[in-house]
């Protein structure tokens, strides 16, 4: 399936100047970004789209949808292939912290006929929902997402330890990019990262390596705690990725990327996406954590791959 050193990204927004969240996306800005990929060593991936209004995101879904088609249909294509999409939101909480980058006037609570309207339109490429669990109090988005063989992550949300538990009953078996999307400052004990945490043995969990989202000791815990089984690595990269410090594009919205490669709310309030590749926070895990390979090897491949059901 992949070559020693290559990556799953299970999370990606864009690379090298492209937003996949453009509602008129082009297939040769589409085969530019996967040439990105194929340098940076991702070699699977799941193109993310992040929260909109329904028709806006199932026209999006339809794009994206016939762009990975199109190019895993070429004879002679790239090394990096999209295997699906993942669709974060927009069933996410719309307070503020836990909605993070997203539109909060788009973030809305379960509707199931919105909820097949938008599996309907990627058309069999969706593969991964991310929501808040609260939106969905009653698991049935849950259920009939898992029904559908669609992967289902909790994110940008603040359950109680019961919702997430009601979720989990219901099919939820991921969280999205743990330690992020969520407020500064939360209650010492019963908090979103302490309620999944507390959980552990019944979630697996996508973290961010780039060293700013998460510190990379902090990271290291992490990964002691679920066990090396339960984590994957994600970039959760924009369009800024691999490109210099500057102003990019994330759906709507323009994002500043720092000297120090980060993007950042304008009130610099919280990170939008990450500006690092997969492959390079490998090389960073690589170099500044004394990680085996097997653990290298699991965290940004092997467990993703699984998960995905990608043959080995």
């Amino acid at each position: 399936m992949t070559r020693t050193g290559d990556c799953v990204d299970l999370q990606i927004n864009g690379i090298g100047g492209i937003d996949f969240n453009q509602a008129d996306l082009q297939e040769d800005s589409w085969l530019s970004a996967l040439d990105w990929l194929d340098q940076d060593r991702t070699s699977h991936f799941l193109p993310t789209l992040i929260t909109d209004s329904i028709d806006s995101l199932c026209s999006k879904l339809a794009n994206l949808s016939r762009l990975c088609q199109t190019s895993n249909s070429q004879p002679r294509g790239h090394a990096s292939k999209p295997v699906g999409i993942h669709l974060e939101g927009p069933f996410l909480s719309p307070e503020p912290g836990y909605v993070g980058a997203h539109p909060k006037q788009h973030a809305v609570p379960m509707n199931l006929d919105d909820l097949k309207r938008l599996v309907h339109a990627a058309n069999g490429w969706l593969k991964l929902v991310t929501l808040a669990p609260e939106c969905d109090p009653t698991g049935k988005g849950i259920e009939y997402l898992v029904a559908q063989k669609i992967l289902v992550a909790a994110g940008h949300c603040n359950p109680s330890i019961d919702q997430l538990r009601c979720a989990i009953d219901s099919g939820l078996s991921l969280f999205t990019h743990l330690g992020n999307a969520c407020p500064q400052t939360v209650p010492r004990h019963d908090n979103i990262i302490h309620r999944v945490l507390s959980l552990r043995d019944s979630l697996r969990v996508t973290l961010i390596a780039d060293g700013f989202h998460l510190p990379l000791w902090l990271l290291d815990s992490w990964v002691d705690w679920f066990g090396d089984d339960r984590v994957a690595i994600i970039s959760d990269a924009i369009s800024a990725a691999g490109l210099p410090p500057g102003i990019y594009q994330l759906g709507d919205r323009k994002v500043d990327v720092g000297p120090d490669g980060v993007p950042r709310s304008e009130d610099r309030s919280h990170f939008v996406g990450s500006g690092t590749t997969l492959g390079r926070m490998r090389n960073i895990c690589l170099r500044d954590l004394s990680w085996p390979a097997e653990r290298i090897e699991k965290l940004f491949k092997t467990n993703a791959a699984q998960w995905l059901e990608l043959s080995q």
